[in-house]
């Protein structure tokens, strides 16, 4: 990604399209065949010269154009010939979008992988659901990162769907009016770099397109937090199901030696919200005044290389933190019981229900239990087992059947066919 949003590359790209324009005037009759093959021998520029011109200049574009002007001698007069400046930023912008949309893919693709391989092995390993940070009923461990490979799945194609529409070009002149360019010439820059021609443009790239990019990379940025927010929740000392792994020789505190903290997830997590305010930056950059003003220009210099860059650190991290997640079952397995069976209160009432007690009664005998178990710590079967409504309706032997973990968990593998479409 450090070489995508390098001088040399972004400097490249601009190159890359004015020779392309180049090529599609010689096309037309314009540039003479010795002209267009001395530009594509000679085309070149370093990027210590064209930050000397700008130095004068105060116009990179014009700084650029000159230096390889420099090279190409006489024929330069060619180059940048019916162009906008704009014709030339906005294309390269979206070819150097495009070139991290496809290490982003990569990493999207990684990380979904990983998902997959823990949600398998973790796929009937009981825990403890929890709603509003209270135990609900039980899960697996495994469809946590179920639950997270869809997600990411959906990401996936938010993320096709950003690179498609951010892949357009335009060599539409000053006002998007084709005055002094023909379309001929964007149809084949654009073919010829691989984009697609917008169908209309002003001076710029209309910025919906980017503002749907960076609000992608945003939400994909969301979904990592949530990752992150969950194994920060389980490390919890109170918690401690799983834990980030913790290197040799690695130290949590300055001062109290024995901390382990989840440092990695905190800091995807503050990633996140650098990709939540750059995407609101891009939407900012959606309405600039008339056919063309420069507002957009800075903020896109800042977000571009940074926004892609730290959502490739980040679900590159993800993927190193789900690879060496340290698990605990056993202490999953001693949350489940950390509250003495109440997470059976739904089973239940819906047996008291099965048997013919109105719902707000049934409700009524398990939480008056229930309540009981949370105030002394009893055992919720035991108190069941001592209540005469509820016994009377149950039987001894049919309240402890209810009391099983299995019907929690019976769907599991109609889960994962859902899921994983295996």
């Amino acid at each position: 990604m450090e070489r995508i949003w390098s001088d040399e590359n972004r400097y490249q790209k601009w190159l890359d399209v004015e020779v392309a324009a180049c090529g599609a005037w010689a096309l037309l009759g314009k540039i003479p065949a010795a002209s267009i093959e001395n530009i594509r021998r000679n085309a070149r520029f370093t990027v210590e010269r064209i930050d000397e011109i700008e130095a004068v200049t105060r116009h990179d574009v014009i700084a650029f154009v000159s230096c390889v002007g420099e090279y190409v001698g006489d024929d330069a007069r060619y180059i940048h010939m019916g162009l906008t400046s704009s014709d030339v930023l906005d294309t390269a912008y979206a070819l150097l979008l495009r070139e991290s949309s496809v290490i982003i893919l990569d990493d999207i693709r990684a990380l979904m992988t990983s998902l997959r391989e823990k949600a398998l092995q973790y796929k009937y390993t009981p825990e403890m659901g929890r709603s509003h940070g209270i135990h609900a009923e039980p899960i697996t461990f495994g469809l946590k990162f179920a639950l997270w490979y869809a997600e990411m799945e959906r990401n996936l194609k938010r993320m096709e769907d950003a690179m498609d529409v951010i892949s357009y070009g335009k060599i539409s002149g000053a006002v998007g009016t084709f005055a002094n360019v023909p379309p001929e010439v964007e149809e084949y820059v654009c073919s010829t770099l691989g984009l697609k021609p917008a169908p209309i443009s002003t001076q710029v790239l209309q910025r919906d397109r980017h503002a749907q990019f960076f609000t992608t990379l945003a939400i994909i940025g969301a979904t990592l937090e949530k990752i992150a927010t969950e194994v920060r929740h389980l490390q919890r000392t109170e918690v401690l199901e799983a834990m980030e792994p913790f290197g040799k020789g690695q130290k949590g505190s300055s001062a109290m030696p024995h901390k382990k903290n989840p440092i990695l997830s905190e800091n995807i997590t503050g990633m996140a919200r650098l990709l939540r305010g750059y995407s609101l930056s891009a939407m900012e950059n959606v309405a600039l005044w008339h056919e063309r003003d420069i507002s957009h220009s800075s903020v896109e210099r800042v977000i571009g290389p940074d926004a892609t860059t730290i959502l490739d650190f980040s679900l590159k991290r993800m993927q190193s933190v789900i690879d060496g997640l340290v698990v605990y079952p056993e202490n999953m397995e001693r949350n489940i019981n950390l509250t003495k069976g109440l997470w059976h209160s739904q089973a239940v009432l819906l047996a008291l229900v099965e048997k013919g007690i109105a719902r707000d009664e049934a409700y009524r005998w398990v939480q008056r239990n229930a309540l009981e178990v949370w105030e002394n710590k009893g055992d919720f079967q035991a108190l069941l087992k001592e209540d005469e409504d509820v016994v009377t309706v149950l039987g001894q032997e049919g309240l402890e059947k209810v009391f099983d973990i299995s019907h929690h968990l019976s769907y599991v593998d109609v889960i994962f066919e859902r899921v994983f479409h295996e």
